[in-house]
């Protein structure tokens, strides 16, 4: 093959030989550097090398009419720095091309995959379609960066939307890279939304209820029009249970036995257990049962689950002027509850069937009152001598 000191005034002499389809000519300032030249008179780039089983591989640069011969010799350069470290050019290259595209990857891997074990899988596909891939779908799942997450999780707060929608759709994107090196797609190697923080709501008030207004609340609820809604609400506060966990409850999954409550389907798609407590035992033994019926909360006029018990629960709370009080926060009250008793986080974590100590920690600060008394305890009992000087002082 023919070899040449190559410069750009010598390449623009260049032709094809007519007899040949192409000529390949080799560049003496640069080792492994290849022009082709075609009979059409378009010329290409070309890095030929050896890869690590001493094979003859060819890499494609570019063409010459965009490339200059100062650029490719410099990419050259850059190509051997890369094969020393053992990284094959052309490998990397092959890997890209399977890459898919964000897009591609949710809709063949990610929704199939959460629609077998995730109840809120429908939720995913809503932030899916309305913001994650109108600005990510297109790209390639390996050319994702991390200041690409960082704008599109600012570009959502600049355009209004709350900051839980902001956050979930980063949490979202989250697990998605994460399942995706999981399972090893071809590409990626870091998860570009690991590092990124979540937007702090310092607005946000987590509503708890008191002894005094839990009293209230079951008495309203005692009253209403749906008869279900007295045993319902109370499992709520009992259990700190989802709602849906409560409200598709069956009898067969209650062991009172070995008093322990088999949750089979969670919000997480995995079975959790609840333990049965002496008081909401005596609130499964009082609540109505209909022979062949299989749910513990039914109702009565299907012998399904409850869809919604929205407009009787929206009844009760205003009757016990409790109007601001949502039914996902009897979960929270019964979190606040335990803590206020002296029972540990990890204790609260467990009941509550999280899988992650942070999402417990939000109900630390409630044990201040707990706390409190414990320090008003350890001073009295230090003697009414040291108490009276301290007063002094």
């Amino acid at each position: 093959m023919p070899k040449m000191m190559l410069s750009q005034g010598a390449m623009a002499a260049l032709r094809c030989p007519p007899e040949q389809a192409k000529v390949d000519i080799f560049d003496l300032g640069c080792k492994g550097l290849m022009l082709e030249i075609r009979k059409s008179g378009t010329a290409t780039w070309y890095f030929r090398y050896s890869d690590r089983r001493a094979n003859q591989r060819q890499y494609r640069l570019g063409g010459a009419d965009t490339l200059s011969l100062k650029a490719a010799r410099a990419r050259i350069d850059e190509l051997r720095a890369e094969l020393s470290l053992g990284r094959d050019p052309q490998e990397q290259r092959q890997v890209q091309r399977a890459a898919p595209t964000f897009a591609e990857f949710i809709a063949e891997r990610y929704l199939p995959f959460i629609q077998g074990y995730k109840r809120s899988w429908r939720s995913d596909d809503s932030y899916l379609r309305n913001h994650l891939l109108p600005a990510l779908g297109s790209k390639y799942l390996d050319a994702i960066s991390r200041e690409d997450v960082v704008r599109f999780h600012h570009s959502m707060r600049a355009a209004g939307y709350a900051l839980g929608t902001c956050n979930r759709c980063l949490v979202l994107l989250k697990y998605a890279f994460n399942l995706a090196l999981r399972w090893e797609i071809a590409g990626l190697a870091s998860n570009p939304a690991k590092d990124c923080a979540l937007f702090e709501d310092l607005d946000k008030k987590e509503r708890f209820l008191t002894p005094a207004e839990t009293e209230r609340l079951y008495e309203a609820v005692r009253r209403s029009d749906n008869a279900m809604l007295q045993y319902i609400v109370p499992a709520l506060i009992l259990t700190g249970a989802r709602k849906r966990e409560v409200l598709s409850a069956r009898w067969q999954d209650f062991d009172f036995t070995r008093k322990q409550w088999r949750i089979p389907i969670t919000k997480l798609g995995r079975a959790r257990h609840v333990p049965i407590s002496d008081a909401l035992e005596r609130l499964l033994h009082s609540v109505p049962r209909t022979e062949g019926c299989a749910y513990v909360f039914a109702n009565p006029q299907t012998g399904r689950p409850y869809v919604s018990v929205f407009c009787a629960w929206d009844t009760a709370r205003k009757l016990a002027d409790l109007a601001d009080v949502r039914m996902h926060d009897l979960r929270h009250s019964f979190a606040s509850f335990l803590v206020n008793a002296g029972r540990s986080l990890y204790e609260v974590q467990r009941l509550l069937g999280h899988t992650q100590v942070k999402t417990t920690q939000r109900y630390a600060h409630l044990s201040q009152e707990t706390l409190l008394d414990a320090a008003n305890a350890a001073n009295a009992s230090m003697g009414a001598g040291f108490l009276g000087a301290a007063g002094a002082g």
